[in-house]
């Protein structure tokens, strides 16, 4: 027999995942970074995914549900390390944000796995604030403070 709610659940919980990592990964993507929609987009999708599949086995046992978060977390290190990159003339590094965007979208994903709906969209709502106005801040207090980052020379976009 087929269960149109946890369909409709298990539907609605994915495209959530799928929407804060395609717009988390649109931000990303604008700013000509290494992790765009897919990455983020797929990140979300499997945290979320990993979340319902626990849940259903262990009927929200909150050491397993733990358990595997640990591991997302974990994880994405690994991948976030991945978007992390030093200049070996300059010795500067590239690709923080985008890492801690891939982690955060991931937690977001799980969130919305878990059915914690209106945690993930107040966090993808933080989170892309602070994509948003995170540079021009940093960028303004340096400006008032006389800071002259390698970055503002250049006109990179952080």
């Amino acid at each position: 027999m087929f269960d149109w709610d946890l369909y409709s659940t298990i539907a609605l919980r994915l495209a959530l995942a799928l929407f804060v990592g395609s717009v988390l990964g649109l931000n990303r993507w604008l700013h000509h970074k290494s992790a765009g929609i897919r990455t983020h987009s797929l990140v979300a999708i499997g945290s979320a995914t990993a979340v319902m599949l626990i849940s259903d086995f262990v009927k929200d046992d909150a050491q397993s549900v733990s358990r595997v978060l640990q591991g997302l977390i974990t994880g994405l290190g690994f991948l976030g390390a991945g978007v992390i990159i030093r200049e070996q003339r300059s010795q500067r590094v590239h690709g923080l944000t985008t890492a801690a965007s891939l982690w955060a979208c991931a937690l977001i994903g799980a969130a919305f796995g878990a059915g914690q709906f209106a945690l993930g969209g107040l966090s993808l709502g933080a989170i892309l604030l602070t994509l948003l106005i995170g540079g021009p801040m940093e960028r303004l207090f340096a400006r008032l403070n006389g800071v002259r980052r390698s970055s503002e020379i250049s006109n990179e976009p952080d």
